[in-house]
């Protein structure tokens, strides 16, 4: 008889979409979620998928790897997809959200389902099978000791969010609305002098950050690496990545460097500073991003934070659909795999959500494979083989390549994403997903 109960902890992205999944195949689920009773460092509102960095969940084109990942999300019936698409705010080729809004339409999607039951305290030991475990990268103190105690040594990583500052306090005369190479106008843009960036440049390297604790020497994720830490590289790195100049212009002249702002909330009330996650003191970060041409009078709705992720030895744990291949019907999903980012936390917690079904209903696991995007990382999790096992964001690299050679990288990534696509969609009306 197939067990209509199943556990899921945690209602971040991977979670939740996990919970929406089971519950709309008519599975009871015990959703626990410690918020609102305790919080991590970087949380701050109750609801559920809260989005604690970014606003943004990257490109939205199918030629970039992540944009392939949505669209497979799509054809799948995300939930994180549905609730991205209906509060998306402009950000050129980019999938930004309202963020607030954002979690309150994931929120009230899955309390509308009767068979949700959810528990707002903290678990501190790992649940019986059948379940999935999405506690996030931020996993509570008690519950890394009880996986440390069941699997050993767990990993950990240092990860940064960018702060936000209110539209009415910035100085509109400085900025200007566009996007690059004149696709929109959906961010707003900072330009700086030579001399305005070597004067930012030399204040931000000599700036004071906070102090991280426990660990004196943190591993950082390269995709979440804080300002201060890249501009430290060399004086020009900065110039080079997030305030790179290029497809922007001020009156006809590429300026030497500039820094963007992207809407935050729909209201385009807040916006975020686009790359600038740091580890500065707040009151440094209000002096130092103050030198930014039209932050001199910044209000900052949120100061940029650093906080400590820890992920699994996922290669020697679980199989590639994210279940542990000592219990076949306990999964983990979401960021503490090893998957690195929105989407691809989201896109592990679908993943787990079909393949925990599959197995409740005597089926064998589906193999997406690495053909697809979704398939890849939960591949990439399982079977790396290397000796220093980091977190990944999904890239066509991890992907298989096709089988003929296309010289041109767009027409390259287009049909790997085709490909891709025609793989899970003839999944999906094969196994009626």
């Amino acid at each position: 008889m197939t067990d209509r109960n199943v556990t899921v902890v945690g209602a971040g992205l991977a979670g939740a979409e996990a919970a929406y999944r089971l519950l709309s195949r008519g599975y009871a689920v015990t959703l626990y979620e410690m918020k609102p009773k305790k919080r991590t460092p970087a949380h701050k509102g109750d609801g559920f998928a809260e989005l604690v960095c970014s606003n943004s969940l990257r490109s939205d084109r199918i030629q970039n790897a992540v944009g392939l990942l949505k669209e497979e999300m799509r054809a799948l019936g995300s939930l994180i997809m549905r609730a991205a698409d209906a509060t998306r705010v402009p950000a050129g080729g980019a999938l930004a959200v309202d963020r607030e809004g954002f979690s309150a339409y994931v929120t009230e999607t899955l309390r509308s389902f009767p068979n949700l039951t959810t528990v707002g305290e903290e678990l501190t030991e790992l649940p019986d099978a059948p379940a999935i475990v999405a506690t996030g990268p931020l996993t509570s103190d008690a519950m890394s000791e009880a996986i440390e105690r069941r699997f050993g040594r767990s990993l950990h990583f240092y990860d940064a969010a960018a702060p936000i500052v209110t539209y009415e306090s910035l100085d509109r005369d400085k900025v200007f609305a566009a996007s690059r190479y004149d696709r929109g106008a959906d961010y707003l843009n900072c330009p700086m002098t030579r001399e305005e960036y070597f004067a930012f440049y030399r204040a931000l390297v000599d700036a004071e950050t906070a102090p991280l604790h426990t660990f004196e020497t943190p591993r950082v994720f390269e995709g979440c690496m804080p300002v201060e830490v890249m501009a430290k590289r060399g004086e020009l790195t900065l110039a080079y990545g997030p305030l790179k100049p290029v497809g922007l212009e001020v009156n006809g002249k590429r300026p030497f460097a500039v820094v963007q702002l992207r809407r935050d909330n729909a209201d385009g009330t807040l916006y975020n500073i686009v790359g600038f996650q740091t580890n500065l003191k707040f009151s440094e970060q209000k002096r130092v991003f103050g030198m930014i041409p039209g932050l001199l009078h910044a209000e900052f709705a949120r100061y940029g934070v650093m906080h400590r992720n820890t992920f699994l030895e996922s290669p020697k744990l679980l199989n590639f659909d994210y279940s542990l291949r000592s219990d076949p019907l306990l999964f983990f999903a979401g960021q503490m795999t090893g998957v690195e980012g929105y989407v691809e936390s989201a896109a592990s917690g679908l993943l787990a959500a079909i393949e925990l079904i599959e197995k409740l209903e005597g089926r064998p696991a589906i193999d997406f494979t690495s053909e697809t995007a979704i398939g890849a990382l939960g591949h990439y999790v399982a079977g790396y083989n290397g000796g220093d096992f980091q977190p990944m964001n999904v890239t066509f690299g991890i992907m298989d390549p096709l089988s003929e050679r296309v010289k041109g990288k767009q027409e390259r990534c287009e049909r790997i994403a085709q490909r891709a696509l025609s793989k899970v969609r003839a999944i999906t009306d094969t196994y009626g997903l």
